[in-house]
């Protein structure tokens, strides 16, 4: 099931599209393969924003509920399911893009690393033909091989997707004061998110450079990449999608 509904349709969009532009090379098809994967999966990427911008207007609403039932887990919890429902959100949906995801990008690593050097005819659907692969990125990075500068990249598109985050930009920052008085939840939030800033732009070069190369050699800088070009595309579709919301529910529009 996997090969059959996973694996082999994202092998054949790949090679597909060397197959329809010849006059490519693979890193070209593979920030094109991107985006069409992400535009794939926009409608659920666009409801898991949309969650994250309506639990952060019902944040204080829950605060008062916590307080108000601190005694009672039980109907604290029910509360908030009524108040998630009252708004129509859905908690969970950022879960279930979760379960979508990881299949792909296990599917995706598997496809770069069988895509380079050579293609697998086996893979291919019958209409697909075999094209000549063009390993040069734009006629300047050899693909074949991790690349310091892709990888570096990464990271640093990394970086900016971080700080740029309307989500993370949200944050309330605390004085000390505030902090000290702060609830667990808060101070641990505001701690990862300050964490997740230097950590994640590391590990996406880490990851890019040692890791992934050890065990995927071959396919290190494709995946580095379809890293950049897939982080991007997530930035741009939550400042696309936060703008739309908000000027849906501003007091012109309402």
């Amino acid at each position: 099931m996997y090969h059959t509904f996973i694996f082999t349709p994202l092998y054949n969009g790949l090679v597909g599209i060397m197959d329809l532009l010849p006059w490519i090379d693979i890193g070209v098809a593979v920030v094109i393969f991107t985006v069409i994967v992400k535009l794939i999966l926009f409608p659920l990427s666009k409801s898991s924003i949309l969650t994250q911008i309506r639990m952060k207007e019902v944040e204080a609403d829950m605060a008062k509920i916590k307080k108000e039932y601190a005694a009672d887990r039980q109907v604290q919890a029910m509360k908030i399911m009524e108040l998630y429902k009252s708004r129509g959100i859905r908690p969970f949906s950022g879960i279930l893009l979760l379960f979508i995801q990881l299949p792909i990008l296990f599917a995706l690593i598997s496809v770069f690393y069988k895509i380079v050097p050579d293609i697998h005819p086996e893979f291919l659907y019958s209409f697909i033909s075999v094209p000549e692969i063009k390993i040069h990125f734009l006629g300047l990075i050899d693909l074949s091989h991790k690349s310091f500068f892709l990888s570096l990249l990464t990271g640093v598109i990394q970086f900016f997707q971080i700080h740029y985050s309307p989500a993370m930009r949200q944050q309330k920052k605390l004085s000390p004061e505030e902090h000290a008085k702060a609830d667990f939840a808060t101070q641990l939030s505001g701690s990862m998110g300050k964490q997740m800033k230097i950590m994640l732009p590391i590990l996406a070069f880490a990851s890019t450079y040692w890791l992934i190369p050890s065990q995927f050699p071959q396919a290190a800088a494709i995946i580095a990449i379809y890293w950049s070009v897939s982080t991007l595309f997530t930035l741009g579709q939550e400042l696309y999608i936060r703008n739309q919301y908000s000027k849906k529910t501003s007091p012109k529009n309402s």
